[in-house]
């Protein structure tokens, strides 16, 4: 997936006053790279002992936009497809069902009990979306092993929370934001105005002004909370973030999916630069037409997530799981594919890492 926000009237907003509008930005000291630090770790340890799945059926059911959407989707994918390389499921042992928007909770529960009434175990539900149809359907089906993509359920032993600290990988994104504006102006485009990109909005711009104090920061959701087409909607995303940028944005970061496809066209349009999220964008085939304008990636790790999960449940380890993926565990990050950051602000942002996985910044997780 996908990194805010405005007054929760009107979904949007602006953060910061004091930048001279077209003017660069003053930055607050910078923090060292920690020594031996080198490029942004995009690649997890070497796994451990092989693991002989091939017995398994494992089932995928995706949120909104399935495969195919550049974003967090796709990342599950990923892992779903590495994890069936690395284990030795057989391709007909697999399924994957995609969601529709806004579709009613009662479907979200058949498309779950689908896939464990006909043998799927394990079953990755990707997105929080998720959430309440596993609170129903998870004791009806207690051998069968769950893995819930950014949310848990409490009391459901058979469901395994697979949770993001987004808000870290934000805050590096925000500081790139910050490097890169050529006006101490920048933006973000939030898919729907929900407590889980609010993670994204929070560090990003808590990253930004830790880099500039008096950096301007554009924010715009582009849909409310009860409308889930905001992370499938390019159109959308591309007229929120012309919004944006006719403001003065010049660097847009959007956490919204799908949509973010309509952001990145909007900001190729225009000459400025953008940021993608979750995954590395700049590889995303989807948007081969305009990875020339996105100056790095935050990165969470879904793959990482879904494929360590099918790994645990087949050796039967679901405790090694982290109870966060996040900075220190290499559950998030950053990349910085294309080559338009240079070693001296690739050294600020392994100095800002450093000091989130000591725990000398603590990033906040809420606007």
């Amino acid at each position: 997936m996908v990194v805010s926000a405005c007054a929760k009237d009107s979904g949007a907003g602006t953060t910061g006053s004091s930048a001279s509008a077209g003017a660069a930005c003053e930055f607050a000291p910078a923090p060292s790279a920690p020594a031996g630090s080198g490029s942004s770790a995009t690649d997890r340890p070497v796994d451990g002992e092989e693991i002989d799945a091939s017995g398994l059926k494992i089932g995928l059911a995706y949120d909104i936009g399935g495969r195919g959407d550049a974003s967090f989707n796709d990342l599950a994918a990923a892992g779903f497809d590495r994890v069936i390389k690395d284990t030795g499921v057989a391709k007909e042992n697999t399924r994957e069902l995609s969601a529709a928007p806004n579709e009613d909770e009662s479907v979200k529960q058949s498309r779950l009990r689908q896939l464990a009434r006909e043998g799927f175990d394990p079953i990755v539900a990707v997105g929080f979306a998720y959430t309440e149809s596993l609170r129903v359907v998870a004791p009806e089906f207690p051998d069968v092993q769950f893995g819930l993509v950014d949310s848990a359920v409490e009391g459901a032993a058979n469901v395994t929370p697979l949770v993001f600290a987004e808000q870290e990988g934000a805050f590096l994104a925000g500081v790139v934001a910050a490097y890169q504006s050529k006006k101490c102006h920048v933006g973000f485009v939030g898919g729907v105005d929900i407590p889980l990109i609010h993670k994204f909005e929070a560090g990003y711009v808590q990253g930004a002004k830790a880099a500039a104090p008096n950096i301007v920061v554009e924010k715009k959701y582009i849909t409310p909370a009860t409308d889930f087409t905001g992370f499938q909607d390019p159109a959308k995303g591309l007229e929120t973030a012309k919004g944006l940028i006719e403001k003065g944005a010049d660097v847009l970061y959007p956490a919204a999916g799908a949509s973010g496809i309509g952001v990145f066209s909007a900001v190729k349009q225009a000459g400025v630069l953008a940021i993608g999220c979750d995954a590395d964008q700049y590889h995303q085939p989807a948007l081969a037409d305009t990875k020339d304008v996105i100056v790095a990636s935050s990165l969470k790790r879904v793959d990482v997530a879904v494929h360590d999960f099918v790994r645990a449940a087949a050796s039967d380890d679901l405790a090694s799981l982290p109870k966060v993926f996040d900075l220190k565990v290499n559950g998030v990050g950053y990349a910085t594919s294309g080559g338009r950051i240079d070693a001296e602000l690739q050294g600020i942002l392994e100095g800002f890492k450093a000091q989130i996985i000591e725990g000398k910044i603590k990033v906040a997780d809420k606007r």
